[in-house]
C-alpha cells in the first residue's frame, strides 16, 4: 500500500476543509443546478446558433466560426457527431482592427468580459489581447487567431436582449 499515506491525506484534509456532508442549503443548490443542467444546455446552444446565424448576416461583422453553420467546414461532421446541437461557442472578427475589437467589449451592457464558457451569462473576449497574449503576434495568426477576433459564450438570456446588447456595441465600432 505504497500510495495509502496520500489516500489518507485526500480524505481527511477533505473532512476538515469542507465537513462530512454538504449543508442543507448547499444540497439544495446543487440538486438545483443538476435538475435543470439541460434545459440551461439547451437554451445555450439555441441561442449560439441563432446568434451566428444572425451574426453571418451582420454588416460589421467578417467570419463567424460555429460549426452549426451550413458555411463552416465542419458543419456535415458537426451534423454527424453532435446529435443534439452544436455547442455554446462560437468566435467571430469584426471588421475593422484590434483597437475596434476592444472598442466593442467595452461598449457592451449584457454581455460580460469574462473568459469563463458555459456560464448562464453570455460572456466574451478578445483571445488576442486574453488567452493567447502571451504568444508573438506571428504564433496568433498561426494558431487562426486574429486581432479583431472575438470568442462569445452563450448564454440563457432571452436572444433579443444579447442581440440588441450586441447591435449596441456595433454602432460605437
Amino acid at each position: 500500500l505504497p500510495n495509502i499515506a496520500f489516500a489518507i491525506r485526500a480524505r481527511v484534509e477533505g473532512l476538515r476543509d469542507f465537513g462530512p456532508a454538504l449543508s442543507p442549503f448547499n444540497s439544495f443548490q446543487l440538486i438545483q443546478g443538476l435538475e435543470t443542467l439541460s434545459l440551461r444546455v439547451e437554451r445555450t446552444v439555441k441561442n449560439a446558433l441563432e446568434l451566428a446565424n444572425w451574426l453571418e448576416q451582420h454588416p460589421k461583422v467578417e467570419t463567424v466560426n460555429y460549426p452549426g453553420l451550413e458555411s463552416s467546414s465542419y458543419h456535415i461532421l458537426a451534423k454527424k457527431y453532435f446529435k443534439r446541437g452544436f455547442g455554446g461557442v462560437l468566435s467571430f472578427t469584426l471588421k475593422g482592427k484590434k483597437e475596434d475589437a476592444a472598442t466593442f467589449i467595452d461598449n457592451l451592457k449584457l454581455v460580460s468580459h469574462l473568459a469563463n464558457v458555459g456560464d448562464a451569462k453570455t460572456l466574451i473576449i478578445q483571445p488576442a489581447a486574453t488567452t493567447h497574449q502571451q504568444l508573438t503576434d506571428e504564433e496568433q495568426l498561426a494558431a487562426g487567431v486574429l486581432p479583431n477576433l472575438l470568442r462569445i459564450s452563450s448564454g440563457i438570456e432571452h436572444i433579443d436582449d444579447i442581440k440588441a446588447d450586441l447591435e449596441a456595441a456595433f454602432t460605437n465600432v
